[in-house]
Order: structure tokens, then sequence, then C-alpha cells
């Protein structure tokens, strides 16, 4: 294995684009929230402050349209984070404290019966429902316009950031990973715009552009909920004005999708409290424990404290000029990996259990070949799962460290100038999310450098193939002295 065959790459998020690898937009678990935030504890809101004449006009039409009504647990208001929902009443735990019907869910189902359902059929969800959201936006009668009208013009997501700003994520993850999804984005809109917006102008009220586009796009990102049952993507109004806690640490009983009723096909999306909440307290619900930081700057805009939060990932490859590349390909897929695969490391943990065994097979050449042979076939992973060789963990251990020190190489600052700076309470929101991702993403990067020079301290004291081998023949003894045996 040639150092040009390991690579440390984003962390897994996201659509795909052509530089890197990331999950389809189905994947987001969802919400909206405008900027960083470390709750430690409920944050009291006024019930005299009044909501923007806005937020005002949209609770009345809920209320109009028999979605809410008096006795609804909660209401929309000014917070912190921008607008969420405020319990009216003491709320108990698992307690549900909105029931939103499918007709007013904005998905494709939505799509498909407006006015531009038929040209946006062979579209990607999230492309026809960005149309959609940009073309009711536009209209003067449209049914959404008193939702709409309370949705931010943009968010904290690093999506959004100008180049001065991004500049302050140089030698991240995060920074690749923003750029491929603009990259992605605008390739999406050039696309549609050709094929759909153009030849159909008669269909929208107005001209549509790139940042119409991004508009939608982040809309779609930080608010749409999915992993619900027979919906890939969808917006509820109201539901999507919860917010995130850090200190919500499941996501049981958060949200469903159930029926209506016994005689009704209609649907209902339920949200729940996942925790005890006083009267006038923010109700709120944890978005998703397995993102990073990266993926909630990406998604939401904001950043958690907490360590765990901090990812870097690591996408080793079996190369197709490897002379042993079919033999590798097939055991890294009885095993379920692939040709590409990618490891998430996260800070404080421990390395992903199949990230060694694969370093070892793609590293696996020279004198150590012969376990590629089939006779190995059902046992070989086994055997990757402790050393082969000296020179086969050298490698490795090699390979990986170069790698970490030239990906620390691309930062210019260092870990403890960036949690100096983390110390000042009025750091620019923006700012504080990129320090905090620098940081992290080096952390990250002195762990795995600091296994991995641990792992090379100890080559000479760790067992390999051979002498386990001859261990098993009854060759060799405990303490590595070679038996002879003597014939009568």
């Amino acid at each position: 294995m040639a150092p040009s065959l390991f690579t440390l790459s984003s962390p897994s998020s996201t659509f795909p684009s052509s530089s890197t690898t990331l999950k389809p937009f189905s994947s987001f678990s969802t919400k909206p929230t405008l900027s960083i935030h470390f709750v430690k504890k409920p944050i009291p809101v006024s019930a005299t402050a009044d909501p923007p004449p806005q937020l005002q006009t949209f609770w009345q039409w809920l209320q109009d349209q028999g979605v809410v009504s008096a006795k609804s647990p909660v209401r929309p208001g000014m917070v912190p984070e921008g607008l969420g929902l405020i319990a009216k009443k003491n709320i108990s735990r698992n307690e549900v404290v909105l029931e939103i019907p499918n007709r007013f869910w904005i998905n494709q189902d939505a799509v498909v019966a407006s006015e531009i359902g038929t040209v946006c059929s062979g579209l990607k969800p999230w492309v026809s429902v960005a149309l959609f959201l940009i073309r009711e936006r536009f209209r003067q009668d449209s049914k959404w316009g008193v939702y709409l009208d309370i949705l931010p013009e943009l968010t904290d997501s690093t999506v959004f950031w100008s180049e001065e700003e991004l500049a302050e994520l140089q030698g991240t993850q995060l920074l690749s990973t923003t750029l491929g999804v603009k990259e992605y984005v605008q390739n999406e809109f050039l696309k549609v715009e050709e094929e759909i917006i153009l030849p159909n102008k008669q269909l929208f009220p107005a001209p549509i552009t790139l940042d119409d586009f991004f508009w939608a796009f982040g809309i779609l990102r930080s608010r749409a909920f999915s992993r619900l049952r027979g919906q890939n993507l969808v917006l509820i109004p109201l539901a999507d004005l919860i917010n995130h806690s850090p200190n919500i640490t499941t996501e049981d009983y958060a949200w469903e999708i159930k029926g209506a009723g016994l005689f009704s096909r209609d649907l209902l999306f339920s949200l729940r409290s996942p925790v005890s909440v006083k009267a006038e307290e923010q109700v709120l619900i944890q978005y998703d424990l397995d993102k990073s930081n990266a993926e909630l700057a990406l998604d939401y805009g904001f950043i958690e404290s907490k360590s765990e939060r901090n990812a870097y990932t690591l996408t080793l490859e079996i190369s197709e000029s490897d002379p042993f590349f079919g033999d590798k390909l097939d055991i890294a897929e009885t095993n379920g990996l692939s040709e590409t695969a990618y490891f998430d490391i996260v800070l404080g943990r421990p390395l992903p259990p199949a990230l060694i065994p694969y370093l070892r097979l793609v590293a696996l050449g020279g004198t150590d070949a012969f376990l590629l042979e089939s006779i190995f076939r059902n046992t070989i992973w086994g055997h990757l799962d402790l050393p082969v060789s000296r020179a086969n963990e050298e490698l490795i251990c090699r390979v990986v460290r170069d790698a970490c020190k030239s990906a620390l190489s691309g930062s210019h600052t260092t870990i403890e100038e960036d949690e100096k700076l983390m110390e000042d309470e009025n750091l620019d929101s923006r700012l504080k999310i990129a320090v905090g991702i620098r940081a992290g993403e080096k952390k990250v990067l002195q762990q795995i450098d600091e296994i991995f020079k641990g792992r090379e301290s100890e080559l000479d004291e760790l067992e390999y193939y051979q002498e386990r081998r001859l261990k098993d023949l009854g060759l060799v003894g405990e303490q590595g002295e070679i038996i002879f045996w003597e014939t009568n």
C-alpha cells in the first residue's frame, strides 16, 4: 500500500457530489436553529413579549384552520435561537404537544397536487419540494404564504458563509464538505433551470435565481423531517419551530406518524416532548445523537461543546492498480466493506473495529500475500484482526501518521490558540463555530496519531502471524523459543 491509497476525507453527511462522498438528503433528521447555543438549563421566555406580526398571523391561521386551539399545550414565540415552541402549561415527559394533519405538510404529495406537479415528476424529491417552496413564496395568493413569511432568509449553516468566513475553516474537512455541497447545489440548479424552469416560465410568478434555490435548500436542510413512515422528506409547519438541546440524550418519543382515527385515511404528525417542561419554558428535542459537530454546523448552523461531537473521517481505498485488487475486494465485500471504506473517528472513543483489519488488508503484499489465497478466504478476516507481519504493521502506522501530520499542517492555528479564542464570550457566532470545528478536528487527528505512534513503539513486542502459526504447530514455546524434536 502506498501513501496515495490513504486519504482523510470529510465526515459523512449530505448530498452526493463529485468531490466528496456524502449521505443522501433523506438521511437528515431535521430542525431549525439559527445560532450556536450551549443550553445549561431550560431558558424561561417572557410571556409578555409580543411576537412579531407575521408570527401572530401564522398562529391565527393555524387556529382558523383547526390545526391548533386555545387548549394547545404549546405556542410559537421568540427564543434565543430565533423562533421556538413555548410551553403554555407544565408538560410531562412523552406528552404530545402537537399533532399536525397531513393536509398541512409540504412534501412530494403537495408538489404533485400543485400546478408544477407534472413538470416536477422526474426530479429528485428535494429539488421538486425546493421549486415548490420558491414558487409559493412568490405567489401573492399562496395558502402557504403565512408560513413562508416566518421562515428565515438564511441560517448560520456554513453553506451561507462568505468567503472570508469560510477562510476560518482552512484545513478542515468541513470546508471541503461545504464547498462540495455548494458545488452540488449549483449544479442541480443549473440542471433544473435548463430542464424545468426556463421551458415552463409561465408556471413561475417570477424568475428563479441561484440565491432563491440556495434559500430553499437551506430551509429543507435545517427544517425538513425525515425517517418518517412513508415520508422521505417533509416540512411540518409549526412543528419545525422545535429547537435542539444538547442536554437531551434520547431521540425516543420525539415524533411519529400515526392515523388520524379508526375511520380516517388521514395521517397526523405527532410531536412529543422527550422531557418534562415547565410552563413558559421552551420545548426542545434532540435532533440527532449521531451527527458530528461538522454535520451540525452544515445542517443547522451550530455546534456543541461535547467532545464526542468531534469526529474525523479516514478514507481507505483498495487501488485498482493493486496486483491483488480482485482478491482484496472479494475479502472486503465478504466482510461487509467495499473498494472504498469510510471510518468515522470520534474524539475520546476507540477506533472503529473494522479499521485496523481493513488497513492491514489494503497494505497486504510481498511475502504476506499468501494469505490472499483461496484456502484462507474463510479465515483471513480473523487473521487480519491480529498483526500480520512487522512490515505490514509498520507500513500502516507510517501511512496513517503521515496522513495525520499532513492534515494538521493545513491548519493556520494551534489547538491552544483556538481554545483561547473560544473563551471570548463576544466572539461572532460563525467564527465561534469555525474555531470549535478547527480545534475539534485537530484533537481527533492528534488522537489518531497518538494511537498509531503507540502501535509503532510496540512493533518489536507484537506477535505476528508466523509466530502464532508456529505456536499452533507446537514448534515455538510460550517464550518464543524454537522447540527441537529429538528422534529415537
